[in-house]
């Protein structure tokens, strides 16, 4: 279990760094910058060193060496400066291109991965792993290539000016540094785990966020808003623990380093000391100990910040291991290579020993049969979880038939694109789906390039056009996520506005008129008739009164079809729909 815990950071920072690829340019010039900058930085305290020695005692100054160094120095600063701006500039672009990157494949995978994975998974932690813990990966990301280049050059670099002055003093320094590398390490490999878990409980906790506000009106109606605090202010708790841990551990690398890196300075300087005493400045000028102080004090702190960014890293390789399960997540089965694209089909559609299950264990639509004529109008009825809005699904190949086929015009569905198939099936569902923005975008989804006019009829079409026009805005109204105030009959006219816009060749209308007032609904039926005519048309509804004119009617119980025929003839034989129509209908 430890082996691959250990693994993971290792196979999460190798795909991170798969993602430089694209940035090369950026990486080589943020690194030749870093060593330029450390370079410039090193050259500073040579030149302060000879600085020191010009000064030889009272009236004894060389001036003129003096200036000429500080006029040195003043453009290594300068060109210093110059330097970090620009490597900053390029981790910029590196940082915030990955990101970017990162997340548009998230996004885009998401778009290919099957409903059976959004529908196991809450929605608020998938959000997430793509906003919150991308944004925290980009943070240790950044801290990352600012200090982690720059910290390593700075080690390296000193070590050669170092040696350059004094083989012995630097043989003090390396031997003390391992010291502080053991101790960054041994403090990282814990804080890994910790980390992890701190993002695990924030995903939760969007999660419920996400709940809570989404279904508000049901909390309250329930009087349920102290179990949600309740419930919050657990993970809370659980947030503030697991954080707390992970900081504390995390804070303990910086000071431990720097007591690390206490004694490589104090040794330094009690052994430079001694050897200017002993050799009379002859193997080491007051000048050149002052030089390697300064680069005792540039070595060790690189290692205080490399700490830092350890423990950072730690950070984001956490929330990168989570960001890439989205990624890792399996995708839909593709089209099959010969697949067809749907043009206008007829409608004649065909379900063939139809067996299906969301769960291996509890079987649920088992062998059935089906055919529908081109134009036919199809109700489906029967009891919650009989399996109604799975043939739906099926016909939409939201899931794929576990055995036997579906067919359109003789076609099995999975030798088409999903694409064709689905602009050829409209869709009108019971739980509206409604975006941010005006009421005219809402309605002119399906067909962005609609013209008002197109827009107007569609809406008059749906009886959806005079209470638009009672809105502040008219068509230019805003309406929030998922309509905002709107009511829910309301919000069911625009998304029925929107199917009448760009009618498909074949119609599933899955409890369309439920949240729609009575005399709404009969107009609604009419011109669901309209729509209607010459496609074929799956209606799924529990009122039985809106479906009386439908050319047949499936009853269906436990998965399976055990009734059908039209309305008339169902009433006739006296058995389950009959007692379904007459416990809606009995005085």
């Amino acid at each position: 279990m430890s082996k691959k815990k250990n693994k993971a950071p290792r196979g999460t920072l190798r795909r991170v760094l798969s993602y430089l690829r694209g940035y090369r340019v950026f990486l080589f010039l943020s690194l030749l910058l870093s060593l330029a900058t450390v370079l410039l930085t090193l050259w500073l305290p040579v030149l302060i060193g000879d600085a020191i020695d010009l000064i030889l005692g009272p009236e004894r100054v060389d001036f003129t060496g003096i200036r000429d160094i500080f006029l040195k120095a003043s453009v290594i600063i300068g060109a210093t400066a110059l330097f970090q701006w620009l490597m900053n500039v390029s981790n910029n672009k590196m940082t915030f291109g990955i990101v970017r990157n990162i997340r548009n494949d998230a996004f885009r995978h998401l778009q290919k991965v099957p409903f059976s994975y959004l529908d196991k998974k809450k929605t608020g932690d998938i959000v997430s792993r793509v906003i919150a813990d991308v944004d925290q990966f980009s943070d240790g990301l950044l801290l990352g290539f600012t200090q982690l280049f720059s910290g390593v050059v700075t080690i390296v670099g000193t070590l050669c000016f170092m040696l350059a002055i004094h083989p012995g003093i630097t043989l003090v320094v390396v031997l003390v540094t391992p010291v502080s590398l053991f101790v960054a390490a041994f403090i990282a490999r814990r804080t890994y785990r910790m980390f992890q878990r701190q993002s695990e409980i924030r995903g939760k906790q969007t999660a419920l966020m996400e709940e809570a506000i989404g279904s508000h009106k049901t909390v309250a109606a329930f009087s349920r808003e102290g179990a949600m605090l309740t419930r919050f202010e657990e993970l809370n708790e659980q947030l503030r623990d697991a954080s707390l841990k992970a900081t504390f551990f995390s804070s303990i690398t910086n000071p431990s380093t720097r007591f690390v890196n206490s004694l490589v300075y104090t040794g330094v300087a009690l052994f430079g000391a001694l050897t200017v005493i002993r050799t009379g400045g002859t193997a080491l000028t007051v000048g050149e100990l002052s030089c390697f102080l300064s680069y005792a004090n540039q070595y060790t702190k690189p290692f205080n910040e490399i700490s830092g960014v350890v423990t950072e890293l730690q950070n984001a390789l956490a929330c990168a291991a989570r960001i890439f399960e989205v990624l890792d997540a399996p995708v839909e089965s593709p089209d099959a290579p010969d697949a067809i694209v749907a043009e206008r089909p007829r409608g004649r559609v065909e379900l063939c020993d139809v067996s299906f299950s969301y769960d291996p264990d509890h079987p649920l639509i088992q062998h059935l049969n089906l055919t529908v004529e081109p134009g036919q109008h199809v109700a489906i009825v029967g009891p919650t979880g009989c399996g109604k809005t799975t043939v739906i699904n099926l016909l939409m190949r939201f899931y794929d038939v576990g055995e036997g086929s579906i067919r359109v015009d003789g076609t099995d569905i999975r030798q088409m694109t999903r694409k064709s198939l689905r602009e050829s099936l409209g869709m009108v569902l019971q739980d509206t789906w409604l975006r941010a923005g005006t009421i005219r975008d809402n309605i002119a989804f399906g067909k962005p390039d609609a013209t008002d006019e197109e827009i107007v009829a569609a809406a008059r079409a749906a009886h959806a056009h005079s209470f638009i026009k009672r809105l502040p805005e008219g068509y230019e109204t805003v309406i929030g996520e998922d309509g905002g105030s709107l009511s829910q009959g309301q919000k069911q006219l625009l998304c029925i506005s929107r199917l009448m816009l760009s009618p498909p060749p074949l119609l599933i209308l899955d409890e369309a008129t439920s949240s729609i007032d009575t005399r709404t609904e009969i107009r609604i039926q009419k011109a669901f008739a309209t729509l209607m005519k010459g496609r074929t048309s799956f209606v799924v509804a529990h009122r039985l009164s809106t479906i009386k004119e439908s050319d047949l009617i499936l009853v269906m119980k436990d998965g399976n079809v055990i009734e059908q025929g039209d309305h008339e003839t169902l009433l006739q034989q006296n058995g389950f729909y009959a007692t379904l129509y007459q416990s809606q209908f009995a005085k």
